[in-house]
Order: C-alpha cells, then structure tokens, then sequence
C-alpha cells in the first residue's frame, strides 16, 4: 500500500495499491519461521544453561568431560524444543490468523474512509452542489471521522 503526501491541490492523503486490490502485510510464512527460530534459540539457551550446571557437577579432571557436558546441554535443548515449539507454532497460527483479520479491518476502513473523503471532495468542485449541502457533506464525514457517530441534525 503507498500512501501519498498531502499537498495543497488535493488535500486528504490517497491510498492506493500495487495490485489491483487489498493487499495484506501479514505473512503466515514468515511468522512461522520466526516461531521456529526463537524456540531453536531459547532452546539453545536453556542447553547451555544445563550444561553449564552440569560443568559444577562433573570434576574438571573427568574422562571425557566435555562430552559429557555436550551430551547433557544436547539433551537439554532437544527436550526443552521437543516440548514448547508445538505450543508455539500453535499459538504463532492463531496470533497471524487474528493479526490478518485486523489488517484487514483496518485496511478496509481505511480504503472506504479514502473513497468517501475523495467523493466528498469531488462534491466540493461541483458547481452545481450549493454551499449549504457541501458544508453538511462535510461536516458529517468529519464528524464520523472524529468518532462522533452519533449525528443529529436538527430541522
């Protein structure tokens, strides 16, 4: 989506896109990916954690030390995965489910928000609208924009 500058011949801002179309920003793949990755890193993390209280338990003149301590940390780690990353790509699912829906609420307010305010300016360089109705147009699209949906106009 690219939102152009307001300038002083066309003053609200024009949203338009590259394709004919909405497009939305939230990208399933890539918020799986990202899941993947933090759950291989606090994995690793919680890995060399174990294997760094292992290294207290085990004397530094032991036979084969270090694979011991690999051997614990490896453990450590594929457990600590083998447990969170299904609740993580799980909740990763729902999370972009969710997130892809209120861009699309948002994106589509915003795209009807753009053609009432450009119908509205289109008006307003109608001669043969009076002054009166434009002003009323207006007034109500500022209104609604504002939050104050609720409009009473008198008689």
């Amino acid at each position: 989506m690219k939102i152009s500058a307001i300038d002083r011949q066309y003053s609200n801002p024009r949203f338009t896109s590259n394709k004919n179309g909405y497009e939305n920003p939230i990208n399933r793949g890539t918020e799986k990916g990202l899941a993947i990755w933090g759950s291989i890193g606090g994995s690793a993390l919680v890995g060399a954690t174990a294997a760094g209280i292992g290294s207290c338990f085990i004397k530094s003149g032991a036979k084969n030390r270090a694979l011991k301590l690999s051997g614990i940390g490896a453990a450590a780690g594929l457990l600590t995965m083998a447990l969170t990353l299904p609740a993580k790509l799980y909740n990763t699912k729902i999370r972009a489910f969710t997130r892809e829906k209120e861009m699309d609420v948002f994106s589509r307010d915003r795209e009807l928000k753009s053609n009432i305010m450009e119908e509205v300016n289109n008006e307003i360089k109608d001669e043969d609208v009076s002054l009166d109705q434009k002003i009323n147009h207006y007034a109500t699209v500022q209104m609604a924009n504002n939050g104050n949906g609720m409009l009473i106009k008198g008689a």
